[in-house]
């Protein structure tokens, strides 16, 4: 588990790490979402979109008003619909009159563990982008980059004018994206990895965390990471058959309890990717390989 770091926080003011952009964080903090989510107030010219309002606060939703003042928000841009991040778009959508822009709905409900924040049942976009279309400002270009693995339903928003990225939870900048079936893909996970390193990103701006000012050569690590744990999945198999709860004792030394849910949750994830590829198979809920 990554410790989270001591307060005092900066939540609920305005940072800006570069002209164009400007930061708030939520005051949300969890072992989800670290010290909380990162709202982003892109622009400076008069017209002004926000990135991920975060969760449906009074407190927060204040704050990306003040941070706005009296601009005009054309556009709230939402990454994906897990609960800390597009909960704030409708009342924020409802005391301004801005579109909400960006990913496309998805509701779901699991009983299995998660590591994450379930789904918002209240984003209702105006405009969904697809991948390469853009939301335009006064000075400033967002472009989606369509990056599902996380969710199916995940974009990140580059903006042309100064190389940034806005990666949502695709990328993080405190730990490991969560990949949890059934929206949850790894094969889908991994393509999108390999489509944020063929790029040329100068800088990550993640919803959780600091920003990433290395991008290509964290994306090249967070790739060899997951590759290592497909290799420790088929050298345990390779042993003998197992269910996921043995391979998760074997595999996360010193886990915290807390965690073993989440861990079997991406180790399934793995193993559902390899089954697709026809490298493991299953037996109820035993694992083995088939060569």
């Amino acid at each position: 588990m990554v410790d989270i770091p001591p307060k005092p926080w900066p939540t609920g003011l305005v940072e800006q790490p570069e002209p164009l952009v400007r930061r708030i964080l939520a005051p949300n903090p969890s072992p989800y979402t670290f010290t909380g989510t990162q709202t982003y107030v892109v622009g400076n010219a008069g017209e002004v979109a926000v990135i991920d309002p975060g969760p449906d606060d009074e407190d927060h939703i204040r704050a990306i008003l003040d941070c706005i003042g009296d601009d005009r928000l054309i556009a709230i841009m939402c990454t994906h619909t897990h609960r800390d991040h597009s909960p704030a778009a409708t009342p924020l959508a409802e005391r301004t009159g801005a579109p909400v822009v960006g990913c496309a709905p998805l509701v779901l409900s699991s009983v299995e563990p998660r590591a994450d924040e379930a789904f918002d049942p209240t984003y209702a976009p105006d405009r969904v982008l697809e991948d390469g279309e853009a939301m335009i400002g006064r000075g400033w270009t967002l472009r989606a980059v369509h990056t599902p693995g996380h969710t199916s339903n995940h974009l990140c928003f580059a903006l042309e004018e100064s190389g940034a990225l806005f990666t949502g939870d695709h990328v993080m900048g405190w730990s490991t994206s969560v990949v949890i079936p059934p929206d949850g893909d790894m094969g889908d996970y991994m393509k999108s990895l390999a489509k944020l390193q063929a790029r040329d990103d100068r800088v990550y701006y993640s919803a959780h965390g600091a920003p990433i000012d290395k991008p290509r050569q964290l994306v090249r690590g967070m790739i060899g990471h997951r590759r290592q744990r497909e290799g420790q999945i088929l050298r345990l198999l390779g042993e003998g058959a197992k269910a996921i709860e043995e391979m998760v004792a074997l595999m996360y030394k010193g886990l915290d309890p807390r965690l073993t849910g989440a861990a079997g949750m991406s180790v399934k994830a793995h193993l559902l990717d390899l089954e697709r590829r026809g490298q493991v198979g299953r037996s109820e809920d035993i694992w083995q390989t088939t060569r």
